[in-house]
């Protein structure tokens, strides 16, 4: 299967790629197929891409990667929308928000996107925990992360990107 994107061109996938949002994303309810794609320009962020409008994609980290305690307690209609009876097949993605200054790109903690990996399905949860920001700045968080453990690079688990290295591009991209 192939399809169309304005970020990335032509993507060529296989039907097992997609993920289904049965009730889309918040703000985008007509769209239900997305797919999980690293970004080969940029090393520190995937794509959620629409395979369904090629001008749509967000892009997204997962939160543990700048929130150590991260955690997302999900509702019993959360886990029946997503067919799950545990967490441990699901998977946690922040919406990430990345202005023309990147040092105050924010993650939305509130309300993730969690993937059951095993059902390829997707929902966007609002967590109902009041302490989560829709708007957590993470620059700062990602860059301390890399400070304090330079010689480790800091790999998405499911995209294997390598945090360090892009963090210290954007880094100096900012500084400029």
């Amino acid at each position: 299967m192939i399809i169309s994107t304005s970020r990335f061109g032509q993507v060529e996938l296989k039907q097992e790629d997609v993920l289904t949002f049965p009730e889309g994303l918040l703000g985008f309810a007509d769209l239900r197929k997305f797919v999980l794609l690293d970004d080969p320009n940029d090393e520190i962020f995937a794509w959620f891409q629409s395979c369904e409008a090629p001008q749509v994609a967000f892009p997204v980290l997962e939160p543990e990667l700048f929130s150590a305690q991260y955690k997302a307690t999900l509702t019993k209609s959360d886990l029946e929308a997503l067919q799950m009876t545990n967490k441990e097949k699901a998977r946690y993605f922040s919406i990430v928000t990345i202005p023309d200054d990147p040092t105050l790109m924010t993650a939305n903690l509130k309300a993730p996107i969690v993937v059951n990996i095993t059902a390829r399905l997707a929902r966007q949860c609002v967590l109902q925990d009041n302490n989560l920001a829709i708007r957590e700045p993470i620059f700062t968080k990602l860059q301390q992360r890399v400070v304090q453990n330079p010689s480790v690079a800091i790999k998405n688990q499911s995209t294997g990107i390598d945090v360090a290295t892009k963090l210290h591009i954007v880094m100096k991209d900012a500084e400029l």
